[in-house]
């Protein structure tokens, strides 16, 4: 691939230009306009400022990007623009490298190591240098032996750095050898050469390296999705084993004890969506260490087949001081139902992230590009007045959530005629969806409102026909996929039927947003880690992790043997 993309953007490339260059005389301004504007789009460089790494610290860093290489985003970008006859052309905003990459950026930045390859960096500065000035060396009358020096140490400086990364990795000799290629470089400078042949060679190196280096930018950034959107291995190895074991040995079969607990609406009923067996322990455990009356509470812990026994058994295993869990295989209750006919739709479809990028006009030009994660209701989301037949108030958590108060106080709320409580986020609204709803019967100002915490009244759902009006919604586009539709069609559902909740009831951002406060932290009721660098992975932000942890099981035997700590 790295060949390929360099050999491409070679064809590119006349002589004299690349699309960078500084200064240029204007002799070679009209020979280099037609390829300079090739690729313009291809080479520019967009300067950004770290505005993260700024409240970190005093040192300030730098990004460079460059832009798309036919580097299509599948995220959704919206512009945010807070008044209507306020317009900003877009080549006005240079794009940020977070619009781009996402929060690989800010990641990258975050662990960004010392660098361990000063003096190999120095080393190939050198080369560049002598590679440049030999064709013009070579040419000149009476310098035979000079050239056949300066080839020589050419040589060895490939040689020495054929097999080099680190600085460590270089001979004993590397001195010596640095210290005569610098003689040899003052040498060259001292000789009469044609400085437009060293310009264009250097030239053409400087483009090699560029490319190179975006080449690699852009592998980090695949890479580092695709370890955020992946099960960890060490997860996948739990799941696997308490399947196993599930069949192998006698479950104590807890829930057949508590079976009428599970359909009483006088106790306090949690409801959960979820593949991941420790994220959805962790949850349940910060909910019930943090209730005042354990007992009371009862989590409904929905899955689907391929996770079905590795979470019955886990929860089998494993006790929350007195609250009580159960779990239920969302496929079986499908098949049975007669409202859901689709093969797709029998599916478990939990909470969705939609990633949207906005321009906010209130802030300087450079923090005008602004990043959530949208989190909103999956389509299984409204099967819960099928599911839950015999209840009324339920509270919803995602298993990326983590409770630090009680929530009783959840059930006393007096909603009136709405349907779910839902803190609502107002950076964005409904109207700078529209290209992504074909209705037009809706509020353009209504702001959207955030899953991970919500309270919902089943009763009125069930008076209003929420999920038959959703079902129809989806009927009539069958072309679009379930998880595209799941952002406009979950909006849209509980238009004029939301109660907003106070904002200390949920402290968001805590997957993607570096610079949330401790006590911001401390005093919220609840934390959402939304955004992709959820708790239980290696790339998890450092200072939330602990957070997380402090509310994960320990001692258990299969979490040893998997190498979770």
């Amino acid at each position: 691939m790295k060949h390929k993309l360099l050999k491409d953007v070679s064809k590119m490339i006349t002589s004299g230009s690349n699309g960078i260059s500084g200064e240029k005389s204007s002799r070679s301004k009209s020979r280099n306009l037609a390829a300079k504007s090739k690729i313009k789009d291809a080479f520019s460089f967009v300067e950004l400022n770290n505005d993260t790494s700024k409240k970190r610290g005093s040192h300030t860093q730098r990004r460079y990007q460059l832009k798309n290489l036919s580097w299509k985003s599948m995220d959704t970008a919206v512009d945010g623009k807070e008044s209507q006859g306020q317009e900003v052309a877009q080549e006005e905003n240079p794009k940020s490298c977070e619009l781009e990459y996402g929060s690989y950026c800010l990641w990258s930045v975050e662990h960004k190591e010392e660098m361990k390859d000063a003096i190999v960096k120095r080393l190939k500065d050198q080369l560049f240098m002598a590679r440049a000035h030999y064709p013009s060396i070579a040419k000149l009358k009476h310098q035979e032996r000079f050239t056949r020096e300066l080839k020589q140490h050419i040589q060895e400086h490939e040689r020495m750095l054929s097999d080099t990364i680190a600085d460590a990795d270089l001979p004993q000799f590397f001195a010596e050898k640095l210290e005569k290629m610098e003689g040899t470089i003052e040498r060259i400078k001292s000789c009469e050469v044609g400085c437009s042949n060293v310009e264009r060679k250097l030239r053409q190196l400087l483009d090699l390296t560029e490319d190179e280096a975006y080449f690699h930018t852009r592998q980090s950034a695949f890479l580092y999705h695709l370890g955020v959107q992946t099960m960890p291995k060490t997860h996948h190895c739990l799941s696997m084993r308490l399947t196993v074991e599930y069949f192998k040995s006698a479950s104590p079969q807890r829930e057949l004890l508590n079976k009428q607990k599970f359909e009483d609406p006088a106790f306090y009923h949690y409801v959960m969506f979820s593949r991941n067996v420790l994220a959805a322990s962790t949850t349940i455990n910060s909910t019930a260490m943090n209730s005042k009356d354990s007992g009371s509470i009862v989590f409904h812990v929905f899955t689907d087949t391929q996770n079905f026994y590795a979470m019955k058994h886990w929860f089998d295993r494993n006790s929350y001081l007195d609250a009580n869990v159960h779990v239920t295989n969302i496929e079986d209750h499908n098949k049975l139902s007669k409202d859901v006919e689709s093969l797709e739709r029998q599916q478990l479809w939990p909470t969705e992230e939609f990633r949207v990028t906005f321009h906010n006009h209130s802030q300087p030009l450079r923090r005008q590009m602004k990043t959530e994660y949208i989190s909103v209701f999956g389509h299984s989301h409204f099967l819960l007045p099928d599911l839950l037949p015999s209840l009324n108030r339920v509270v919803v958590l995602d298993d990326d959530m983590i409770v630090q108060k009680d929530l009783s106080s959840l059930w006393n709320l007096n909603m009136g005629d709405k349907v779910i409580g839902a803190v609502q986020f107002c950076g964005v609204r409904l109207g700078q969806l529209k290209a992504y709803v074909e209705e037009n019967n809706f509020d353009a100002d209504s702001c959207v409102w955030f899953s991970g915490l919500n309270v919902i009244e089943l009763e009125k759902w069930r008076d209003l026909g929420i999920t038959s009006l959703h079902d129809q919604s989806l009927q009539k586009d069958s072309s679009v996929s379930h998880r595209l539709e799941a952002l406009p069609r979950g909006l849209l559902a509980f238009q004029d039927l939301i109660y907003p909740l106070k904002g200390s009831w949920v402290q968001s951002g805590l997957g993607y947003d570096y610079g949330i406060s401790r006590i911001d932290i401390e005093k919220a009721a609840t934390l959402h880690y939304n955004g992709v660098m959820k708790p239980w992975l290696d790339l998890a932000i450092h200072d939330y992790k602990s957070y997380w942890r402090k509310y994960m099981t320990n001692g258990e035997r299969f979490m040893a043997e998997c190498n979770i700590h």
